[in-house]
């Protein structure tokens, strides 16, 4: 038996849909198999809250009289990259204060982005190149997200489908971007959420593609790319899950809507700024192989453990852990218990997903269509010296 997303719409605007999250479809399938929860089950809501390094705004501040062609900028201290239009900017989110510049306030890009989705004004300075077209050679002013004409959010890589848990083997802490690794096996830090996260429960990613309706930051966003990484062809499992960090996808959507709640600045000591970003995609179960694959577990999902004291691009694994074990605060390496912690918050992660849940129950969040399907065939390049 197969399903539309144009049949599962209407049911939506019915209000007759049948959703539930990742984590209570994945109980139903236990309980009552997947002939039953079909019968039952239209769409999947998956979240994740989890930091996003590789996010950023896009913003447009319109003219200045006399015009400015901006060359240099800082939004409340923070660099802004400017270069492509006169008076556009992108602030990324793990952007911090200029080399050589203590930044004692342990602030970044991401800060500064969730603030102006809050609603708070932030001081900008800009320097142009003087011209016949632009004469204006400097500017400073406040902004806010009504003060602009675009503020949106184009992310070229969140959503890792898995990532890797770090260790740190040597004899001092480590500062990294899972946050301190302690020597000699003191922890073991894992950044995905597990079997609710998105990617998870669409492994091969059938239903999604460019084009596709999502939850971003608390307000609607959507698939506009592969994310930079994008690496489908790590090796899987035969659940079709990969061992370790493969899909990613590129996200956009008007920052202008989103919820602070769901947009959070963050800092990790001594290695720099990222974005906690809350993020759900709608999985329409089209057919018993949609929730085949939505099925999956923590006990049946891996990831592989990395020795952070090894500074070089491929660095000793002690082999895979399934993120049950990860999940239960301990593992054990060369038979010695570590206690383990989740980077990502698992919690607001389920939150997430029943928003997403709620807004499609209540008849104000459709699915849409792909228009085109993401890239299976994608090798990971790396560069060497020559």
């Amino acid at each position: 038996m197969l399903r539309t997303i144009a049949e599962i719409n209407q049911k939506i605007a019915d209000r007759t849909v049948g959703v539930v999250t990742a984590q209570e479809v994945k109980q139903r399938i236990h309980r009552q198999g997947i002939a039953t929860t079909f019968e039952q089950v239209d769409v999947i809501a998956t979240g994740t809250f989890e930091p996003m390094e590789g996010s950023g705004a896009i913003l447009n501040l319109g003219q200045t009289d006399p015009p400015l062609r901006i060359r240099q900028c800082w939004i409340d201290g923070i660099p802004a990259h400017s270069g492509f239009g006169a008076v556009d900017l992108y602030l990324g989110a793990a952007q911090e204060p200029e080399l050589g510049e203590e930044n004692t306030a342990l602030r970044g890009g991401g800060h500064a982005i969730a603030d102006l989705v809050a609603g708070k004004s932030l001081p900008l300075r800009a320097l142009g190149a003087p011209n016949d077209c632009y004469p204006r050679g400097s500017f400073d002013t406040t902004i806010t997200k009504d003060s602009i004409n675009q503020f949106y959010l184009f992310n070229p890589r969140n959503l890792y489908q898995n990532f890797i848990v770090g260790i740190n083997g040597g004899d001092r802490t480590l500062y990294t971007y899972l946050g301190p690794l302690q020597p000699r096996l003191g922890n073991a830090v894992y950044a995905n959420p597990g079997a609710g996260s998105p990617l998870w429960n669409d492994p091969d990613l059938d239903t999604i593609g460019i084009g596709t309706r999502i939850f971003l930051g608390g307000g609607i966003g959507y698939i506009a790319w592969e994310g930079t990484q994008h690496f489908p062809l790590q090796k899987r499992l035969e659940n079709k899950t990969p061992i370790g960090p493969a899909a990613t996808l590129a996200l956009i959507g008007d920052a202008k809507g989103m919820d602070p709640q769901w947009v959070r600045g963050c800092y990790f000591r001594h290695y720099g700024a990222s974005l906690m970003l809350g993020v759900g995609i709608p999985i329409p179960v089209l057919s018993h192989q949609v929730l085949q694959r939505a099925a999956v577990r923590d006990e049946e999902i891996v990831a592989p453990v990395i020795d952070f004291s090894i500074p070089r691009r491929v660095r000793p694994t002690f082999g895979l852990v399934s993120y049950a074990q990860l999940k239960s605060g301990r593992i054990t390496i060369q038979g010695q218990p570590v206690r383990t912690a989740p980077l990502a918050s698992i919690s607001l992660s389920e939150q997430v997903a029943a928003c997403l849940k709620s807004w499609i129950a209540a008849g104000t969040f459709f699915l849409t269509e792909p228009v085109a399907s993401l890239p299976r065939d994608r090798p990971f390049l790396s560069q060497d010296q020559l």
